[in-house]
Formats: C-alpha cells, sequence, structure tokens
C-alpha cells in the first residue's frame, strides 16, 4: 500500500505542479462526494484566472494604456487611472504629487488630519482599504453539499422504494418504519457532517483574517504613528523600508535608493527602480531595496492588487501531503469495498433465488419479497459506505484546523495548511541568532571611542565628559545621519524611538551622550542613503556639510568590515591618525573581548570626499576613518536552553546561522546549548569556499554559522534538503531571509521583527518571534501526525470488521447481521464523530521525546497494521461466534430470536469500537487512560456515543431493526468491548 500511495498519491509540503495536483484528483476513483472531499484543496482553475490577470497587468504596465475615464468623481478615478497606467502625462496635468495633494486636500508634512468625521467622510468617498472576500457559505450550503454524497442519494431512493412496497404492502404506519428509518439516518449523517464541516470553515475564516493583519508606519496630524493597512486612506504619508508590501497605489515623495519587486502583481522577475522620474507605487508589490515616504492614492478594491486578490482568494491552499495520502488510502479501500458489496448483493439474491427455486415460487413475487431484495440492495450500498473512509481526508483537516487555532493561542499563525503537518517531521532547526534566541531588546553597554574602551551601563552620562569634543560631534553626527531609525514625539509629548532594536539602541547611546537628533538631521543635507544590507553587512549615508558645501560619507556595520575598510582612527586627543599594526591589533582584540562576552558589536566611521560626489556613485568601500566601535548586549531569551535540550531529545538538531562574528556567535550558542564540543562554528566566506565532498563531511557537523550571507543560509538549506534527506525549518525576519524560508520546508518568520516580504514567504509566523514557540510548532506538528494516525488506525479497524462480518455472513448464512441503518451509525461514529475525538488530542511532552518520522517513514506504520489487525480479528471471532452459537448461548427461542441475535450483535460490534477508539489513544504505550479528561472533546464524544446507542437500542427498535435487550446482554456486550482493551494491551507488547 505505502508504494502504491507513494508512486501516486505524493505531492510535496510546497511548490507542487499543478500537473501533479491535477494527476492526484483523477486517481481518486471512488469518490462518493467530490464536493467535500476536494473542498478544502486548491481550486486550479481559480490560479490560471490569477495568472492571466498577472499578463493582462504586466501588459498594462509595459505598454501603459492610457484609460479614458469620465471627469465625474475625478478624485478617485482620476487617481487610479494615473498610478495603474504609469500616467506620466496625466500626473503632470495635474500639477505632479504636489498638485494632487492640493486637490486631495492634505499637507505633505503632516498627512491628513486625524479627526474622525473628515475621515469617515474620505472613506464614503474613496473606500475601505479592503479587498472584497468570497463571502461565507450558510450552513444550509454545507447541508446541501453533504447531501451530494452518492450513495447517500441511492440510499435515499431505497428508502423512497421501501416507503411505497412497505406502506401498499402493509400499511401506514407499519410498513413504513423500515424506509422512514434510512431517511433519519441519512438526515442524521448529513447534518452531523454539516456541522462538522461548517465549524471548520469558520475556524479557517478567522485565521484567514489574522493572516491579513498588516500594520505600516504613517504621518496623520504631523504625529508619525503604526496605524493598520486597513485604515489607509487617500492622502495618507506611509513610510516604507526594505521589506515592506506596498500596502495601497500611492505616489514616491521623497527617499533613496527605492528598488521595487513587481513580480506578485506582473510576473515579471525584473526589479524596477522608483524616485521623482518614475514615482508610481502598485499595492502589493515590495520594496526589494532602499526607503522612502509615499502618498496613498488608491485604496481597497479600486487597486489592481485587490482585482487580483479577489481572483486568488478562491484559489485555496494547496493541498497537504497527508490529505493527498488519505485520499490514496480512501480511494484503495473504496475500491476494495465495492467489490464486497457486489459481492455481498449477489450472494444475498442468489440465496434468495435458490430459497424460492426450492420452493418453486420463483415466478411468483410479493411486498415482502420485494422488500428484502431493496433490503439487500441498501445492505450493499451501506458496506460501500462504511467501506470508504470519507473522513480520513476531511480528519487531516479537522485536526490542521485545530491545531492552528491553538496555535494562535501559542502565538504561531499558521499561514499554509501543510506546515503544520511537516513540522512534525522536521529533523532540523536553523534559527536566527538575533530576537530569536535572543530577547531582541539591544542596548549598548560596552564602546571604544577614541581608542579608550568604557563601560556605558556604569558611566552613563558622564562617558560624554570623557571624549573630545571634535570626536563626539562626528560620533552624534554618524549615530544621527547614518540610521535607519527616527526620533521623533509621540501625541502623549514623549520622545519615542523608531526602527529595528539596532538602530534603537545605538540612537539610544547617541541621546546620552547629549545628542539632539531633530537638530542634527535638520544640520545637513542628505545627498544619499544605501540602507543595512546583509551581503554587505553594512549601511552607509552621504551629507553635505553646512561649511563649504563639504561632503562627508558616514558608514556603519559589522566591525571586521567596517575596520578592514579603515586608513585612519580617532585617537584619544581627538585627531585622527593612521592606523597601524599595532592599532588594528588593539582594536581587533577589542571586538574579540566584546565578541566573547557575547556582545554584537559595530564599528562607526566616516571619510571626507573631497572632489566632489554625485547620488548616482555608489558610496566609497574604503579610505575611511574609525570613530569608533560599540557593544551592544542582547540577553538570551528565557527558557532558550530547555527549549534546544527538549529538540535535541526529540531527534532534532538546532543550528544557529547569524550574521554576527563568528565569537558573538560562539559565545550565544554556548548559553544556549546549541554548540557543543564536537559541533563546528564556521564563518560564512570559510564555508562559501567548500567543494562538495568537503561539504558531505562538514554540514553534518555545522552547529554554528556566523558571518553569513542570505546566499550562504540558502545554500546550508539547500544541501541538507536534497543531500542530506533532512526536513528543514528555516526561521527568518529580514527580506533577505525570504530564499532560505522559501525554500525550507518549513519557513518560520518572525511577527515583531520580520519583515513583510519574510512573511510572505513563510508558511508560519512566530507572533513572538521566541524559540520555545518554534518548539511547540514542533510539537504541535508531531501532534496532528499522530492524532492522524491513531484515526486511521481506528477507521480501518472498523472498515475491516464490517466488511468481512456482513461479506461472511451474506456468503454463509444467506442474510447480513448489521443493517443498512445501524452500519450507518457506526459509519458516523468512526467517521465525523471519531475524527472528532482523535484528531483533537492537544499534545503531551511524550511526543517530544519520539524520534522525528523525517522524510522516508511510513505513515501506516507496522504497529498500526498490527494494532488493526489484531483489533479485527478479535472482533471477528466475537461476532461470528455469537453468529453460530448466540442463540443457544443466551437461550433464544422464538419468532423474534434472530431479532435479538442481530441486536446482541450490534450492540457488541458498537460497544468494541467505543473501547477500540479509547484504546487507540496511544499506538505503543498501554496507558490509554493519561490525560484523557484533559480532553474534554473526546470524553463528550464517547458519552454521546454511548448516550445514543441505548437510545437505538431500547427506543428506537422499529426504525433501527432493534429491540429491548435484558441486563445480562447489555453487561455481556460491554464486557465484550471492554475485553477488547487488555488484548489492545497486549498486542502492544509485540515487537514489530
Amino acid at each position: 500500500m505505502e508504494s502504491y500511495l507513494n508512486q501516486n498519491f505524493d505531492v510535496k509540503a510546497k511548490h507542487s505542479s499543478e500537473e501533479v495536483l491535477e494527476k492526484w484528483r483523477n486517481l481518486c476513483g471512488v469518490v462518493k462526494n467530490p464536493k467535500r472531499r476536494f473542498r478544502f484543496t486548491a481550486n486550479i482553475s481559480k490560479r490560471y484566472e490569477a495568472a492571466a490577470m498577472r499578463k493582462t497587468n504586466q501588459e498594462k504596465l509595459k505598454i501603459a494604456v492610457l484609460v479614458s475615464k469620465a471627469a465625474f468623481q475625478f478624485i478617485s478615478d482620476e487617481l487610479g487611472s494615473i498610478v495603474e497606467s504609469h500616467d506620466v502625462k496625466k500626473l503632470k496635468f495635474h500639477g505632479g504629487v504636489d498638485g494632487l495633494y492640493g486637490k486631495l486636500k492634505a499637507c505633505p508634512n503632516a498627512g491628513l488630519s486625524g479627526e474622525s468625521d473628515q475621515l469617515v467622510e474620505r472613506q464614503e468617498l474613496f473606500g475601505i482599504n479592503k479587498f472584497a472576500e468570497s463571502e461565507l457559505k450558510s450552513f444550509w450550503i454545507f447541508v446541501w453539499e453533504a447531501l451530494h454524497d452518492m450513495t447517500l442519494m441511492i440510499l435515499g431512493v431505497c428508502a423512497f422504494f421501501s416507503l411505497i412496497v412497505g406502506i401498499a404492502t402493509e400499511g401506514w404506519p407499519q410498513g413504513s418504519h423500515d424506509g422512514l428509518g434510512i431517511v433519519a439516518s441519512i438526515l442524521l449523517v448529513v447534518f452531523v457532517t454539516a456541522t462538522s464541516d461548517y465549524r471548520q470553515s469558520l475556524q479557517f475564516r478567522d485565521l484567514d483574517k489574522e493572516k491579513k493583519k498588516i500594520t505600516v508606519q504613517v504621518t496623520r496630524s504631523g504625529f508619525r504613528q503604526k496605524l493598520s493597512i486597513y485604515e489607509l486612506l487617500p492622502g495618507d504619508i506611509v513610510h516604507l523600508a526594505i521589506g515592506d508590501q506596498v500596502p495601497a497605489d500611492g505616489l514616491f515623495l521623497s527617499g533613496f535608493s527605492v528598488v521595487i519587486d513587481e513580480s506578485s502583481l506582473t510576473g515579471e522577475s525584473e526589479p524596477v527602480m522608483v524616485n521623482a522620474q518614475n514615482p508610481f507605487l502598485l499595492s502589493g508589490t515590495k520594496v526589494q531595496d532602499g526607503s522612502c515616504k509615499m502618498m496613498v492614492t488608491t485604496v481597497g478594491m479600486r487597486t489592481q492588487w485587490g482585482k487580483l486578490m479577489a481572483t486568488l482568494s478562491e484559489g485555496g491552499d494547496d493541498e497537504t501531503p497527508l490529505q493527498v495520502k488519505l485520499n490514496g488510502v480512501a480511494t484503495i479501500i473504496g475500491k476494495i469495498g465495492l467489490f464486497f458489496a457486489v459481492v455481498t448483493f449477489a450472494v444475498l439474491v442468489q440465496g434468495m433465488f435458490m430459497r424460492k427455486l426450492s420452493l418453486s415460487t420463483h415466478w411468483r413475487w410479493s411486498g415482502d419479497e420485494a422488500l428484502e431484495l431493496l433490503e439487500y440492495f441498501a445492505i450493499a450500498v451501506t458496506i460501500v459506505v462504511v467501506a470508504v473512509p470519507e473522513g480520513l481526508p476531511l480528519a487531516v483537516t479537522l485536526s490542521l484546523a485545530f491545531a492552528m487555532k491553538k496555535m494562535m493561542n501559542d502565538k504561531a499563525l499558521v499561514r499554509h495548511l501543510a506546515a503544520c503537518e511537516t513540522m512534525g517531521s522536521a529533523t532540523t532547526i536553523c534559527s536566527d541568532k538575533t530576537g530569536t534566541l535572543t530577547t531582541n531588546h539591544m542596548t549598548v553597554v560596552k564602546s571604544c571611542i577614541c581608542m579608550s574602551v568604557q563601560d556605558v551601563a556604569s558611566k552613563g552620562s558622564s562617558l560624554q565628559s570623557d571624549i573630545p569634543e571634535a570626536a563626539l560631534k562626528l560620533l552624534q553626527q554618524s549615530i544621527f545621519n547614518n540610521t535607519g531609525g527616527e526620533v521623533v514625539v509621540n501625541k502623549q509629548g514623549k520622545t519615542e524611538i523608531l526602527g529595528t532594536p539596532t538602530e534603537t539602541a545605538i540612537l539610544e547611546f547617541g541621546l546620552s551622550l547629549g545628542g539632539k537628533f531633530q537638530e542634527e538631521r535638520q544640520s545637513y543635507k542628505v545627498i544619499k542613503v544605501e540602507p543595512f544590507n546583509s551581503t554587505k553587512k553594512r549601511m552607509g549615508v552621504v551629507i553635505e556639510l553646512p561649511e563649504g558645501g563639504r561632503v562627508r560619507a558616514h558608514t556603519k556595520g559589522a566591525s571586521e568590515i567596517v575596520l578592514a575598510a579603515c586608513q585612519n582612527v580617532i585617537n584619544s586627543s581627538g585627531e585622527a591618525v593612521p592606523l597601524d599594526e599595532e592599532s588594528i591589533k588593539y582594536l581587533n582584540v577589542t571586538i574579540n573581548e566584546f565578541a566573547n562576552e557575547a556582545l554584537r558589536t559595530l564599528c562607526l566611521a566616516y571619510m571626507d570626499i573631497e572632489n566632489g560626489f554625485s547620488a548616482d556613485e555608489g558610496i566609497p568601500a574604503s579610505g575611511f576613518t574609525c570613530i569608533g566601535i560599540v557593544g551592544i548586549k542582547d540577553p538570551v531569551r528565557p527558557g532558550v536552553r530547555e527549549s534546544v535540550e527538549l529538540c535535541r531529545r526529540a531527534g532534532i538538531m538546532v543550528r544557529m546561522v547569524t550574521g554576527d562574528n563568528i565569537n558573538t556567535a560562539k559565545a550565544i550558542a554556548r548559553e544556549c546549548g546549541i554548540l557543543t564540543d564536537d559541533g563546528v562554528a564556521i564563518e560564512g566566506p570559510v564555508f562559501r569556499e567548500k567543494n562538495q565532498e568537503e561539504l558531505l563531511e562538514l554540514i553534518p557537523k555545522i552547529q554554528v554559522m556566523a558571518r553569513s550571507s542570505p546566499m550562504d543560509k540558502h545554500t546550508l538549506v539547500k544541501q541538507l534538503r536534497t543531500t542530506f534527506d533532512e526536513v528543514v525549518a528555516v526561521t527568518g525576519d529580514g527580506t533577505n531571509d525570504a530564499p532560505a524560508l522559501h525554500e525550507a520546508d518549513i519557513g518560520l518568520a518572525m511577527g515583531i521583527a520580520g519583515t513583510e516580504v519574510a512573511k510572505e514567504s513563510a508558511d508560519v509566523i512566530i507572533l513572538d518571534d521566541n524559540f520555545s514557540t518554534i518548539v511547540t510548532v514542533a510539537k504541535w506538528g508531531r501532534s496532528v501526525y499522530i492524532n492522524i494516525q491513531k484515526f486511521v488506525q481506528f477507521q480501518l479497524t472498523v472498515n475491516v470488521v464490517a466488511l468481512i462480518v456482513n461479506f461472511s455472513s451474506a456468503c454463509l448464512t444467506g442474510s447480513a447481521p448489521l443493517t443498512a441503518v445501524q452500519l450507518l451509525w457506526v459509519n458516523m461514529i468512526m467517521d465525523t464523530l471519531g475524527a472528532l475525538a482523535l484528531a483533537t488530542e492537544p499534545p503531551n511532552n511524550e511526543l517530544m521525546k519520539r524520534m522525528p518520522v523525517g522524510r522516508k517513514g511510513n505513515f501506516i506504520t507496522n504497529a498500526m497494521w498490527r494494532n488493526i489487525l489484531g483489533q479485527a480479528v478479535y472482533q471477528f471471532v466475537i461476532i461470528w461466534l455469537l453468529q453460530a452459537k448466540g442463540k443457544s448461548l443466551f437461550g433464544l427461542a422464538g419468532s423474534d430470536s434472530t431479532l435479538v441475535l442481530n441486536t446482541l450483535i450490534f450492540n457488541c460490534f458498537v460497544f468494541c469500537q467505543v473501547f477500540n477508539e479509547i484504546s487507540s489513544r496511544e499506538m505503543e504505550e498501554i496507558d490509554v487512560f493519561k490525560g484523557i479528561l484533559d480532553n474534554y472533546v473526546f470524553v463528550v464524544v464517547i458519552g454521546v456515543t454511548v448516550f445514543f446507542q441505548i437510545i437505538i437500542i431500547e427506543f428506537l427498535g422499529t426504525f433501527a431493526s432493534t429491540t429491548p435487550l435484558t441486563f445480562v446482554q447489555w453487561f455481556f456486550s460491554i464486557f465484550v468491548g471492554f475485553l477488547g482493551m487488555p488484548i489492545a494491551a497486549g498486542l502492544k507488547k509485540i515487537a514489530v
């Protein structure tokens, strides 16, 4: 079975081709209800629509079609037309960006007014920045879809004829009982199924809303603040930086080196430069480089992205490997069930014909005989109902929906269903350092300014007096001009620092030295900005000094890289002197000392540019003067060491991949328990030089990779996945982490520090940026995988027993002990209720003591086959003994003896399933009651099953073909069911 499934029902967790997705759908030959089975899978035709729309966008943007629109409602339609069609002529006609500002009644510095009545008025005129979503299906749509089950339709037709023939021969109400019993069972199955599906769809809806929560930096009423993208209106000023997604259509106001990736909208991979000459920014595109301010012009459904999203929202998530694999299992068993059903029907009909032949009544047919024939047909159809485990793929969806909702409470937002189950198989985690293993709350604790090492934490503001005035001025100039952060005054009048944690720490250090951010920024004209780049590992700015128009460049970044670009250093007197060997040695020792104390080190440097500077030139790469080095403390998060140890015990290797100095990385890796005595710490440049043979030997030992570039991370992940067959989880927060996040089996992006590009490429967003949360995701992933295995084990046992019992009984006695109504009830116990009980078990710490499944593990394991076959044999033997010896054993005689025996068989069969469901909670462990009361869903399902079983036996006899049982018979039924538990425990002792 496994090899058949792997050949035909094997899709990747990520990036499966559409041919593969189409192929497995066509392989599902026996599908009772395609509307249900394929509901939570990708709608491929919608994807083709979205691709066609991208192509149209590409053509539109290439030829910049002039969209002529009526002059009426200029402000919304005309603006949309200008940006969408990149219409420079029309933009000039309206006086450029400044002219449009006037027409939008907004201020280019203070933004829109924050007064609520004005904002409401604007919303009514321009609409809100939300995309139209497909309407939530009503409960009755789910009922209608559940009714599309082919076998239920056939049973409905059987019930209809049963009613007509029954009433014609026996009159009302006696003749209607069989038909009404089947109708009631069908309705019960349909409503329970629809309720379960409806609840799942609500859960997915809630999760979808969470995925779309994005905040952006906006200037409104003169204050820079964080706003939800849903609150944006035309006229708003939005601040964009590397890794941001453009939240609405708009126009470039000011900024530096802005490069936009429009591939999500146009399919074009070539990035686009945005500046005053080409000021058009389209919603949904990504900022690949640079930073800028933009003015919002069009929002929501009037943007091209809005129209594309409306198509894509119906395209659906790719199906998960387990959903497809279980579709395969359902298809195989469905074909077996169909064969058994046809043979059972043939045997029952042949038995009836033989009986009539022996009595020579084969030419005369009574109403009772027609009903009997109809009952045989209903039994055959119901065997197909029970045999085809339609609930298998849906149990995956139910389990994943349950896990996703719970993981949301545990601070992990799952963007793609497959990640939930893949994480359970993870064998290695490549983790970022900053913000994941550490708290991301940074402060400058040590500095080496003017060749003098100082303890900033203890010195505080007195450090200012120790630095020569000329050097202090240079330091403040460097800190406040060469930064991606900002110091602003918020609405409460308090000073607030905006920016990444590293920028915040340095700006805080600059303020503690008596610097004034706004004064510094207004004193100099910025000519060029090069934002921080993880390939160069530094950032730079070129400014024009007020005195004589001189030009100065500042740079800051990784200490050893910036120091290597320096020729001079500022000495203790505040003068620039050449860097001799002794000074270089002193500074390198200082960098290593800081790094060994687990401090992140940054070097600040400047140079005066003599022959003028053009904004088109690059900032010089060498010839700088070192101002100083700062050591930033970023404490390790509490609980990380324990989480790393938990991963190690669970067979998951944790590797740290960071852009930091190797000594800092090693110090923190040791503190976290990642770097062991037999592990290797390596730098990115060294790793890059290795050939394939060396990598084969080296990669398994790598525990720390420092000074790594995005491509080093990508190479490591690719090698681990392809060469070593590992299931790799990767964490990241920056734009440059996107390739590795995309390549990994599970990409985990940081929710706080992460850029929108990183989140877009990720499968899971860690909302609290905490490594311990990643371990929780792994635990939930394992829980999903094992819960579905438990459910498959339970369901296949019921399938096998129900099939063999009815088939063998039909062949040997000419009648089936389990009627259509009874089989429908059993089907509901195992399909919908079983999935609810077993697929929603919460994870426990025992899960993290097992080895991961990895890439090659079989889904239906030998242990599962042992449990399935052992239970099936026990249940079959009990039922067969009852059929053969039941009447004499219980002293049954008279006309109703067969009815009592069949009721007893049905009752024993159901209680066998109830206790087998409890045994299925653990596949290897003997103690199956551990934590049972923590899972209230399981307890309720078992309670409901037993309660309704009593009702069916004692009160619904006319409809369910049962009769009330004596106390002894009830005790026997429960005892036989309970006896399955010690047998299950004994089976677990058999080693496989």
